[in-house]
């Protein structure tokens, strides 16, 4: 078989057609095959706290979530849930009407998109962006609208009057990613103050992927948009498991919105996984209570894996990004004189042992991701520590 039908119309979608396999497949296999120190899926390489790990051991004992669990999520999660954004963030939802669990923050988006847009509704989302969100949008039938973070003073910036701009009249929502991957911005409470008048002025719904709300550094602070005036009715925020405990592999992440949003990702959202990830709901809502110390550990932790690997992409010549948050570094590889950012990752396993991945990926507009490229920093310090003296070499 060709690929093609008798009547050569293709097999995939057309929708899809764009979005072959993902960059993180094409890298990780680099890095099996070349034995390279694999800093590009983001993805830790040691486990979360012991004491979350035995929670799921437990409910698996105790025949806690080995059948279905219920559709919008095990009541224990969704009380968990509410209760973290009440303690971090003075945000009330109620466990029952305004929490639901999803199969990763990647079904989150997805189901968020499916159920919110219509054919032909714009979507203004932040460039570069995660990969799925432009997945997502094109299975909907959305059309990607995308706003351009720029580097400007050593950090990536959103340019507020270009935002604006990107608002028409067939705009159906804002997507909104901070801390942001891949750039590592942290977006001000300035900027999401505007972001929030804009979103009520033109009545926009606004979903907010915040994953990585735990893993803010230095002087950055993370503000859910939702605490912003007029946002907490229009807003879809996204959270995970898997970024704040380490456990990526378990698929937890969650919606947190007024009962009407909730009732609409539901919605899509039970035709996409049904329910997943039982006895591992348990266990994140055991881990969501763990005490704060717990938390600032982590994040010093984290911070402490970007100084080491940052002063190793600065000392090997790369002009190196503020990262106020994520687990990410976006570096510019002009000053090594190189302008392709596929090129470069796909020849770095070779040159120094290290795979990354190419910025490009997470823009439509290519040419302007094309000399960036970004390193994931949440693996052990010796790894890092490795991989920096590895990539002197381009020195």
């Amino acid at each position: 078989m060709t690929g093609m039908t008798s009547s050569e119309r293709p097999l995939l979608n057309r929708r899809l057609a764009e979005f072959g396999t993902t960059i993180f497949a094409e890298m990780s296999a680099l890095a099996l095959r070349t034995g390279a120190i694999n800093l590009g899926q983001g993805f830790p390489d040691t486990d979360g706290p012991e004491e979350v790990r035995e929670a799921a051991v437990r409910a698996l004992r105790e025949g806690r979530g080995n059948q279905y669990p219920p559709g919008p999520g095990v009541p224990e999660l969704r009380t968990a849930v509410a209760a973290h954004q009440q303690r971090r963030y003075g945000l009330s939802y109620d466990p029952d009407a305004e929490v639901l669990v999803t199969a990763g923050a990647t079904e989150a988006i997805a189901a968020a998109l499916l159920a919110l847009l219509e054919p032909g509704d714009e979507v203004v989302a932040l460039e570069p962006y995660y990969d799925s969100y432009a997945a997502s949008i094109a299975m909907a039938g959305g059309i990607r609208v995308p706003v351009t973070l720029r580097p400007d003073a050593g950090a990536f910036r959103l340019d507020l009057d270009e935002l604006r701009a990107a608002v028409t009249p067939r705009t159906r929502l804002l997507l909104v990613n901070t801390p942001h991957n891949p750039t590592g911005t942290v977006l001000t409470r300035t900027e999401l103050t505007a972001i929030a008048e804009l979103a009520v002025e033109r009545d926009l719904l606004v979903v907010t992927d915040e994953v990585y709300e735990h893993l803010v550094y230095d002087e950055a602070e993370h503000v859910p948009l939702a605490t912003l005036p007029g946002m907490r009715g229009r807003t879809v925020t996204i959270g995970s498991a898997g970024k704040t405990f380490s456990f990526t592999g378990w698929k937890v992440g969650w919606v947190t919105s007024p009962p009407e949003l909730v009732t609409a990702v539901r919605s899509a959202k039970q035709f996409l996984t049904y329910v997943a990830s039982g006895p591992f709901q348990y266990a994140v809502a055991e881990a969501l209570a763990l005490p704060d110390a717990y938390f600032e550990a982590f994040r010093r932790d984290m911070q402490t894996k970007r100084d080491i690997l940052a002063a190793g992409l600065t000392e090997a010549g790369f002009e190196v990004y503020d990262t106020a948050g994520t687990y990410f570094i976006t570096t510019d590889i002009r000053p090594l004189g190189e302008t392709d950012g596929f090129a470069f990752c796909r020849s770095l396993p070779e040159r120094a042992g290290v795979v990354a991945i190419p910025n490009a990926v997470f823009y439509d507009h290519r040419e302007a991701g094309a000399p960036f490229v970004r390193f994931a920093f949440c693996k052990r310090a010796e790894v890092l520590k490795e991989a920096a003296e590895r990539l002197r070499q381009l020195a």
